[in-house]
C-alpha cells in the first residue's frame, strides 16, 4: 500500500462512556471470550468425532466454528491486554491487521451462512438428489470459495482505508481499527472513500442476504407442500438454527455500517455483541435444537472428564 503516513501508532480509546469501568468490562468480556472459545471447541469436536455428523451441513457448521474461534481474537485479546491496565497503543501494521482480518472473517462468515442456505435448500427441496449435489467436491469448492472471496473483499477495503495518509491525530475513539473510526483521523478528503465503502460493505451483505432469502422462499414452499404436520416440522426446525444465525449475523451489519448517521457509543455496544456475543451464541443455537449435536456433545465432554 502506497502511504505518506507519518503516524507510526494509534491509541485504542475503547468503548465511549465507560471510564472507571475497567476491572469490570475485563471480567465480562472475559468470561464472553473463554465462553466463545470453550463453546465452539467443543461443537468442533463433536462433529469430528461423530461418523454420524460427517454431512456436508456439519462441515460447514465446523468451518463456521473456525470463524467463530478467530472473529473475537481479531480484537478481544487487546481489548483485554488494555482493559487489565496496560498500554493502549498498537501499531499501524497492527491496526491494518485488525481491519483485514475482521472484515475477513466477516465476510466469510456471510458468504457461508449464503453456503449453508443452499445446502438447506438441497436436502429440503432435492432430497434425492443431495448426495450426488453436495458431493466432497462440491463442498470443498464451496468452503474454499467463502474463503477466496472474504480475503478478496477483505483486501479491498483495507487496502481503500489505509492507502489514504494519516498525518495527525492517531486516537482511535473506539476499541479496534475499523473503517469508519480510520476515516475520522485521515489527512485527506474521504468522502468519495466513504461512499465507496458504504457500496462495498453494503452490496456484498446484501447480495448474501437476497440469495439466502431466495433459498428459504424455496425451502418454505416445498415444505408447504408436505401432509403432514410432524414432516413440515422436521423441515423447519432444521432450518430454525441457521435462520437465527443469520439474523444475529445481519442485524449488526444494518446498525453498524449501513446508518446514515453513526452513533459511536451504539457502534461499540453492537460491536461487543457481535465480536463476542454471537460468535458464543452460535455453539448453543446449532446445539439445543439438534440431537445428534447434543449427544455427540455428551459423549465429548464425557470423555473430556467434565460429566461423570
Amino acid at each position: 500500500m502506497s502511504n505518506a503516513s507519518v503516524v507510526t501508532e494509534f491509541i485504542l480509546l475503547g468503548i465511549p462512556h465507560t471510564e472507571d469501568l475497567e476491572t469490570e468490562l475485563f471480567v465480562l468480556f472475559l468470561s464472553f471470550y473463554i465462553f466463545t472459545l470453550v463453546g465452539n471447541l467443543l461443537i468442533l469436536l463433536a462433529i469430528v468425532s461423530s461418523s454420524q455428523l460427517h454431512t456436508p451441513m456439519y462441515f460447514f457448521l465446523c468451518k463456521l466454528s473456525v470463524c467463530d474461534i478467530f472473529f473475537p481474537s481479531v480484537s478481544s485479546p487487546k481489548m483485554l491486554f488494555y482493559l487489565s491496565g496496560h498500554s493502549r497503543a498498537i501499531s499501524y501494521a497492527g491496526c491494518a491487521s485488525q481491519l483485514f482480518f475482521y472484515h475477513f472473517l466477516g465476510c466469510t462468515e456471510c458468504f457461508l451462512c449464503t453456503v449453508m442456505a443452499y445446502d438447506r435448500f438441497v436436502a429440503i427441496c432435492h432430497p434425492l438428489r443431495y448426495k450426488v449435489i453436495m458431493n466432497h467436491r462440491v463442498c470443498a469448492i464451496l468452503a474454499m470459495g467463502t474463503s477466496f472471496f472474504g480475503c478478496v473483499q477483505a483486501t479491498f477495503l483495507t487496502t481503500l482505508t489505509f492507502q489514504l495518509p494519516y498525518c495527525g491525530p492517531n486516537e482511535v475513539d473506539y476499541f479496534f481499527c475499523d473503517i469508519p473510526v480510520m476515516l475520522k483521523l485521515a489527512c485527506a478528503d474521504t468522502s468519495a472513500l466513504e461512499m465507496v465503502g458504504f457500496i462495498s460493505v453494503g452490496l456484498m451483505p446484501l447480495s448474501c442476504f437476497l440469495l439466502i432469502c431466495t433459498s428459504y422462499s424455496r425451502i418454505v414452499y416445498s415444505v408447504l407442500q408436505i401432509r403432514s404436520a410432524e414432516g413440515r416440522r422436521r423441515a423447519f426446525s432444521t432450518c430454525s438454527a441457521h435462520l437465527t444465525a443469520v439474523l444475529l449475523l445481519y442485524m449488526p451489519v444494518v446498525l453498524i455500517y449501513l446508518r446514515p448517521t453513526p452513533s459511536p457509543w451504539l457502534d461499540a455496544t453492537v460491536q461487543v455483541l457481535n465480536n463476542l456475543v454471537t460468535p458464543m451464541l452460535n455453539p448453543l443455537i446449532y446445539s439445543l435444537r439438534n440431537k445428534e449435536v447434543k449427544s455427540s456433545l455428551k459423549k465429548v465432554v464425557h470423555q473430556l472428564g467434565f460429566l461423570p
